[in-house]
């Protein structure tokens, strides 16, 4: 696909990419060179899911000073990151299709601009409603601009070693976005008030917005079936019922009867989901799509890669504070040691997958994530910061090479009139893995009499999960009979 302002509508799985006259090609299939044009497309797409993934993070050391400041109650602060998390999962997959069918650089636009306004909202938040609404808007944003990012990058740069590389790029500022954002948040507060987490987002939102339209190719497919509007509806239902329902669950623990009553919503909404694809002409997720080995272990290992590590996270930031007695600074410290072990590996994975494959990356990038986060054992309960810091560095270093090839995994050999479809449940199962390892696994550690003793057991369990899955995607995906992802 060529990178300019025509729009592409050739439906070939691997497009030689022409530029204008005088343009900038992205490469060719088999190089692994990007042109000057093609450093500034990809500049644009991963500013705008590095923003992105900043405010899953930015905001959450904020929160006691926000609640005080507006008058949100303790119970309540949890709407601050659960007012995001929603629609940010629950409409993924609706918005990649529409992008495919309707033209993905105008919806990413159009969810540049619905973020860049509702972080001004935010920003400016007058009483908890206000805030709430700039949250739940800044989410629905991010629903757009997530897979209408991602299968803009996988059009635009052909498969081989220049996606292999854009999707490393863009895997490693995501990753970094979550620690950065931890990180940059305290900082920004204990400095300029809670205020400025939001006041960034907006100023980012607009740069990226007034870049974008003249870098952006326009793609989509090149017929315009009707939209399935039956699964729209279920999908989408299932999804926010079952987020709901997991984040409540984080908050509060499974005893509460909105929280069964929404998960149980959320599982007859799916099940009828996938009954309504298997009998339309037009489906939303083609049935057979999701029988692709490929697609189906490469996603099982996002879930798994995404939710173990996050509940990896929250389980240290419990030990480091709460049982070592570490300041929110030099917590904040260890997860920056983290974020730029992440940022090396990020480097390094394309040349990795280059030499093995995605697919043996993948299941050997699982495998590392669970040894060393069985690592995390070693730590004791009067010390253990510095084997704490190493051990979640590495398991992080895997985590990043688990994220870039998963995601290679699932979009390669897809049609692009697909990609939209293919990266919607890439990003949808990242989300739904970001939402459930806490709720499932956390409230182990928070539940028992010693919270050590808690730490421990979760760590146990989200170690043999993780190994498990490897040696299950390992077996799936045929990893030891192919070498080419």
């Amino acid at each position: 696909m060529a990178i300019d302002s025509q729009t592409v509508t050739t439906p070939t799985p691997t497009p030689t990419p022409t530029g204008p006259a005088g343009g900038l090609r992205p490469g060719t299939p088999g190089s692994d060179r990007l042109t000057g044009r093609a450093k500034l497309v990809l500049f644009v797409l991963c500013a705008a899911q590095f923003m992105v993934a900043l405010d899953f993070s930015v905001l959450n050391v904020a929160l006691p000073v926000l609640g005080k400041d507006l008058g949100l109650s303790r119970s309540a602060l949890q709407w601050a990151v659960t007012a995001f998390a929603l629609p940010s999962g629950g409409f993924l997959l609706l918005f990649g299709r529409i992008a495919d069918l309707y033209g993905r650089k105008k919806l990413f636009l159009l969810g540049l601009a619905l973020f860049g306004a509702a972080s001004l909202l935010a920003t400016l938040a007058w009483d908890p409603a206000s805030f709430l609404a700039g949250r739940a808007l800044q989410g629905l944003g991010a629903a757009v601009i997530v897979p209408t990012g991602m299968s803009l990058l996988t059009t635009t740069f052909p498969e081989g070693p220049l996606r292999d590389k854009a999707v490393g790029i863009s895997g490693t500022l995501l990753s970094l976005g979550f620690t950065i954002g931890m990180v940059l948040g305290g900082v920004m507060t204990d400095t300029l008030g809670w205020r400025s987490t939001m006041g960034l987002l907006s100023v980012t939102a607009v740069i990226v917005l007034a870049l974008a339209p003249g870098l952006l190719p326009e793609s989509r497919t090149p017929d315009r079936p009707r939209l399935d509007v039956p699964g729209a509806v279920t999908v989408t239902g299932g999804l926010l019922a079952l987020i709901y329902s997991l984040s409540s669950a984080a908050q509060r623990g499974f005893g509460g009867v909105d929280v069964w009553g929404t998960l149980l919503a959320g599982l007859v909404l799916l099940v009828a989901f996938a009954v309504v694809e298997s009998r339309t002409p037009a489906p939303l997720v083609s049935l057979p799509m999701l029988k692709r080995r490929t697609i189906a272990w490469g996603n099982f290992a996002g879930l798994v890669t995404f939710s173990m590590m996050s509940t990896v996270v929250f389980v240290l930031t419990l030990y480091l504070q709460e049982t070592l007695g570490l300041s929110s600074f030099r917590t904040g410290l260890v997860f920056g040691v983290q974020g730029v072990a992440s940022a090396v590996a990020g480097s390094f994975a394309p040349r990795v997958i280059g030499r093995f494959g995605a697919r043996r990356t993948l299941t050997g990038s699982l495998l590392g994530q669970g040894l060393f986060t069985a690592a995390l054992l070693a730590v004791g309960a009067d010390s253990g910061a510095l084997v704490a810091t190493v051990a979640v560095s590495v398991a992080s270093m895997f985590h990043l090479g688990a994220i870039i090839s998963y995601g290679l995994t699932v979009t390669s050999r897809v049609p692009d009139a697909e990609q939209g479809l293919a990266t919607g449940l890439v990003t949808t199962t990242q989300q739904v893995g970001l939402t459930i390892g806490i709720p499932l696994l956390g409230v182990l550690a928070t539940t028992q009499t010693s919270l050590f003793g808690g730490v421990r057991t979760v760590l146990v369990a989200d170690a043999a999960i993780v190994v498990a899955a490897a040696v299950l995607v390992g077996v799936g995906l045929g990893a030891g009979r192919t070498r080419k992802a």
